[in-house]
């Protein structure tokens, strides 16, 4: 999809099913098209959004040729997007519009601004890791994709408990039984993993992530492990709940047990994969990151290090306690370059005048912008993502 030299696109995503989403595009859109950018849609989100864009069908080619992709909407669309902006190189900025939304940068009280941003090229461009995902059943290969967040290694509604075995780098590492295995990013630590009891990894680490859910082990406790590793999760079976009928009341309470029955793979809650007996779900670090655009409002934070942009997101999307906390001042000497004025009990100025804020402003509330939540995962933690089952829903 080619662009004359000098032309300037954007490729906008959003939720079209929700009105807020919906006036939030319209908005951007007219914005980035009044200061001199096109702006593609896609196809089936057009008619909802009508504004002057290029119309553009979903696929591998949408994005290609722009310089960012713009998604208004929850995590869950945000996920989305990143299928088109990935294939194409080119960096996501997510506006929220749900509960948490961990991977958006802005909010909807911030779009005059982000807007700006965009068009003045002012922000920068994260790589976050992916994972690659490869599934083998009897030493055919079924299937191959990714995920940005996690790929989970779950039971069906029909399965009372899964059998599995762990692997790393080619050693059997445990058999569990448990409701599934969650092979995550650091991205993803704060998506489901972190509702299944993971840690919270800075996405600056380069790690994967293992993490048991509701595991019958003694150990069965979440495993950072290097990420040149391959984890691997083999599916033995699972035990099949079977209608059982209490006397004299005819209701079938499910608590038999009948033959061995298979699982299913879930990558960022999108794409799903069965999972017969025997089954081999291979997990790797991806050959192809997902860029995040970011906007930085604590980039003139004196001292601040990499760390500093996410640690802040942490204490504004959980409403973490921090009062008390004296480590700025104490770090700013009288004789330093800013001490002065910190002694003075004035903050040091940021590059345009304004004062750097110790909270990253704009991180609004978000989860998936359908209200729904990924299986298990605790509603409000993390980027989420639509589920196609209502199994998977508010567990």
């Amino acid at each position: 999809m080619g662009m004359t030299d000098g032309e300037r696109a954007v490729l906008l995503v959003t939720h079209a099913g929700k009105p807020q989403a919906l006036s939030s595009a319209r908005f951007v859109a007219d914005r980035l098209i009044a200061a001199g950018l096109t702006v593609r849609v896609l196809s089936p989100e057009a008619a909802e959004l009508r504004c002057p864009a290029v119309e553009v069908p979903p696929g591998p080619e949408a994005a290609t040729g722009t310089e960012i992709v713009i998604v208004v909407g929850g995590d869950g669309t945000l996920l989305r997007a990143a299928e088109l902006a990935r294939p194409a190189g080119v960096p996501l900025l997510g506006v929220n519009l749900g509960h948490v939304g961990f991977l958006a940068e802005a909010g909807p009280d911030d779009l005059a601004w982000t807007v700006d941003r965009v068009v003045a090229r002012r922000y920068h461009v994260e790589r976050r890791m992916t994972i690659d995902v490869t599934l083998r059943h009897n030493g055919t290969t079924m299937a191959a994709t990714w995920a940005l967040n996690e790929a989970t290694v779950e039971k069906t509604p029909r399965v009372g408990m899964l059998e599995v075995v762990t692997e790393v780098d080619g050693r059997p590492l445990s058999r569990l039984h448990c409701d599934g295995v969650i092979c995550a990013t650091p991205t993803g630590s704060t998506a489901y993993a972190f509702s299944a009891g993971g840690p919270v990894v800075w996405p600056e680490v380069e790690a994967l992530l293992l993490v048991p859910i509701c595991a019958h082990a003694l150990f069965a406790g979440p495993m950072v492990i290097a990420p040149s590793s391959t984890l691997a999760v083999e599916v033995i079976g699972g035990s099949a709940r079977t209608p059982v009928a209490l006397p004299g009341l005819g209701v079938d309470t499910g608590r038999g047990r009948g033959e061995v029955t298979g699982a299913v793979l879930w990558c960022d809650g999108r794409r799903r994969v069965e999972l017969p007996p025997g089954s081999r779900v291979e997990v790797r670090r991806g050959a192809r990151p997902v860029l995040l655009a970011t906007l930085n409002r604590n980039e003139t934070d004196i001292g601040a290090g990499a760390g500093a942009p996410f640690t802040d997101r942490l204490v504004a999307k959980f409403e973490l306690p921090v009062t008390g906390w004296r480590g700025r001042q104490a770090a700013r000497a009288p004789g330093s370059a800013d001490g002065g004025r910190a002694a003075q009990g004035e903050p040091a100025p940021g590059e345009d005048g304004t004062v750097a804020s110790g909270q990253a402003a704009g991180y609004g509330a978000g989860s998936d912008e359908d209200g729904t939540v990924a299986s298990g995962q605790a509603a409000g933690y993390g980027a989420g993502s639509d589920q196609e089952e209502a199994s998977r829903a508010d567990a």
